[in-house]
């Protein structure tokens, strides 16, 4: 499968990290099922996918209200985050959007905007040997709202010295396609795991 780019004059590249760049996302579940069965707390996998790109701490609080729990919100995070780190020696980058940074490495910049922190996408990035291909990384700790808002992928833009509207952004989440349609940029949805495994195809945002 080869990802369809938008039509555009495009002056940067902005891309979502965990189930963009790094096909992280089925580690991060098995993270998420080890950290939430101590507590009692099922994660169903459409849910899981369909909360891509949400923040943890905002997981736990939606889980918490969901199944009338108290989970303490900051640990919970912490452990999985933790859980997920010890996956790390099998990351891998997701192929199609490898090789459109490996084509277009040099001749367009590229930021990473993501919901994840800083230390996390340091350390997935660097697991697969891509750390020094991203001059830009702006983690949760750099912006305010979280996606869909569009606070993480202006950041990008302004970092990288470009107008939002030059800026082509990579995303596997729904919330992260809106976020990059409402800072003004086109954007290439990548399938994830699970779209993958029900044979959906990248798609191109109307």
């Amino acid at each position: 499968m080869k990802l369809q780019l938008p039509l555009g004059d495009f002056r940067a590249y902005l891309f979502d990290c965990d189930g963009t760049i790094v096909d992280s996302m089925p580690l991060h579940y098995i993270a998420w099922k080890k950290a939430l069965a101590e507590w009692g707390a099922a994660f169903d996998e459409e849910l899981f996918y369909a909360w891509g790109g949400k923040p943890p701490i905002k997981i736990i609080a939606d889980l918490n209200q969901m199944y009338g729990l108290e989970m303490p919100v900051q640990a919970v995070a912490e452990y999985k985050e933790i859980l997920y780190f010890e996956q790390l020696p099998e990351l891998k980058p997701v192929p199609e959007v490898f090789e459109i940074i490996e084509s277009a490495r040099g001749r367009i910049p590229f930021a990473v905007v993501s919901g994840s922190t800083r230390e996390s996408i340091i350390k997935s990035l660097t697991v697969v040997n891509m750390l020094d291909w991203f001059p830009v990384i702006v983690g949760s700790e750099d912006y305010a709202r979280s996606k869909p808002a569009p606070d993480v992928f202006l950041a990008g833009a302004h970092r990288l010295g470009v107008t939002p509207e030059t800026c082509l952004v990579f995303e596997d989440a729904p919330i992260g396609i809106e976020g990059a349609t409402a800072a003004g940029m086109a954007s290439v949805k990548v399938p994830n795991p699970l779209e993958r495994r029900k044979g959906t195809e990248a798609q191109v945002p109307a």
